[in-house]
């Protein structure tokens, strides 16, 4: 029995060719407002990419941060956050910069892994203004803290395989010049947030100096973060610093016990 091979005609690859050209170029193309549309809808509406312009792989935006759904809650950063998304082996590369706060590119890995997700982080540091966090509402828009915020990952790496998550590297958040309306005492003082990782990766928060002392550790278990500590006036302070304690947490005379999960 004769087998027939049918051939595609010249016509037919001419077709074939254009759709997968026509394919590439929209995709290429693609404007910024989809990856705009698709960040806000991963943060539940806490991460607000404004005015984008460009394309997914090519664009900028104004950031702006939120409390969420129905929160009045709201804060934008002072200049323009640009992104370049490139595919880097099976994964993609981003690069993140803004004048204000990283004039050096932040680089993020995205890689496949088996059954999972790796993202590694570059050790680019980056200053922040305090008052962006007023806009993730509760408790941050009734403390209204102003001062820098100096971020500083070192060997930072992030995975997930079959559902559950490692953390690789450190990462070291220090407040700077920290004042907040809830207190006439400004500045209050200056601290140092220090993540390490590990298969239950820790959180520890210490005081560098200023009159509101604050100190604690905390550990991420099943995913969830189990937080506690302290915070303190001298008693030539407790007048200006009273209301703050009141809101921070559990007063305990010139004290309030801080507790998370």
């Amino acid at each position: 029995m004769a087998l027939k091979t049918q051939v595609m005609s010249p016509w037919g690859w001419g077709l074939s060719g254009a759709l997968v050209g026509a394919l590439v170029s929209f995709l290429w193309f693609a404007p910024a407002h989809w990856l705009a549309a698709a960040v806000q809808q991963a943060s539940h509406g806490q991460i607000n990419l404004q005015d984008a312009r460009g394309t997914v792989w090519d664009g900028s935006a104004l950031l702006t941060l939120t409390g969420g759904a129905g929160s009045p809650a709201a804060a934008t950063l002072p200049s323009r956050l640009h992104w370049t998304l490139q595919p880097s082996g099976l994964g993609l590369a981003l690069q993140l910069h803004t004048p204000c706060c990283l004039p050096q590119p932040w680089q993020v890995l995205v890689q496949p892994r088996w059954g999972g997700l790796q993202v590694a982080f570059s050790d680019t540091a980056s200053t922040w203004p305090a008052s962006l966090l007023a806009g993730l509402g509760t408790p941050f828009n009734t403390l209204a803290l102003q001062g820098q915020l100096m971020f500083s990952p070192q060997g930072l790496s992030a995975s997930w395989v079959a559902g559950r998550g490692q953390l690789v590297g450190t990462a070291q958040l220090q407040l700077q010049e920290v004042s907040s309306r809830l207190s006439t005492l400004s500045p209050m003082g200056s601290y140092r947030l220090t993540l390490a990782g590990g298969s239950a990766p820790e959180l520890q928060l210490a005081t560098l100096q200023g009159p509101l002392q604050l100190s604690g550790r905390g550990q991420w278990v099943g995913g969830k973060l189990r937080f506690v500590g302290e915070a303190s006036s001298a008693p030539e302070h407790l007048g200006a610093l009273s209301n703050l304690l009141n809101i921070i947490g559990r007063r305990s005379g010139a004290r309030s016990v801080i507790t998370l999960g």
